[in-house]
């Protein structure tokens, strides 16, 4: 009969002077699982979250503001986003859409408008930092049916082809008459020069604005 015993499943006791053995990647996943489970059902259970829904929700909202100015001889009073531009004011907030988002980058000219008499691209423009301002754009410069004379300069100059750019550059044109940069075509052209024109109507534009600054 054999006297052999069977080996015991549970491990002999580690002596006192052995280190334990090393977590395996097994053993470390479940313990980390299982601590972190513990922590949310106790903060859950405890009746308080990290944060309440309308807190998150605040966090997130972009901050605003209230911006009061005169477009167009109107006082219009809005609430927006403290980076809208001047021209996603007119053109989202307000309907006025005759200032044309060309390059977005103050490069083009096609968003010009007059802010307290002065040329301006409204695509680099902050709306909050208007407080107060008056504004005119496209829509702005005729008298009821009336055209200004430089709208109707265009006209009979044939000064545009597609006309994206024709409302910044009949605005940028009445500034520029306004602040009396028109003693000569160069002139024009230099005062001007922010606006451009992809159909290449520049002569006709530069006659129009030349021969409205004559009549003035």
């Amino acid at each position: 009969m054999s006297t052999e015993h069977p080996e015991s499943a549970v491990p002999p006791p580690t002596g006192a002077g052995e280190s334990a053995p090393a977590p395996t990647r097994r053993t470390f996943i479940a313990t980390s699982t299982a601590v972190g489970g513990a922590v949310v059902a106790s903060g859950v259970i405890g009746g308080s979250l990290l944060a309440a829904p309308e807190e998150v929700a605040a966090a997130e909202a972009p901050p605003s503001s209230h911006v009061s100015l005169t477009v167009n001889g109107t006082r219009r009073t809005v609430t927006v986003d403290n980076r809208t531009s001047l021209l996603d004011l007119l053109r989202e907030h307000l309907g006025l859409t005759g200032s044309k988002k060309g390059c977005n980058a103050g490069a083009c000219g096609a968003c010009t408008v007059l802010v307290d008499g002065q040329r301006v691209n409204a695509c680099l423009t902050l709306a909050v930092r208007l407080e107060g301002a008056e504004v005119t754009t496209i829509e702005g410069l005729a008298e009821g049916d009336r055209l200004h004379p430089l709208q109707q300069a265009f006209i009979d100059e044939d000064a545009f082809q597609c006309g994206y750019c024709t409302p910044g550059q009949i605005v940028s044109g009445a500034g520029c008459i306004q602040e009396g940069h028109t003693g000569s075509p160069e002139e024009i052209r230099e005062w001007m020069s922010g606006n451009i024109c992809r159909c290449g109507c520049y002569v006709k534009i530069v006659r129009a604005v030349e021969q409205t600054a004559a009549r003035k």
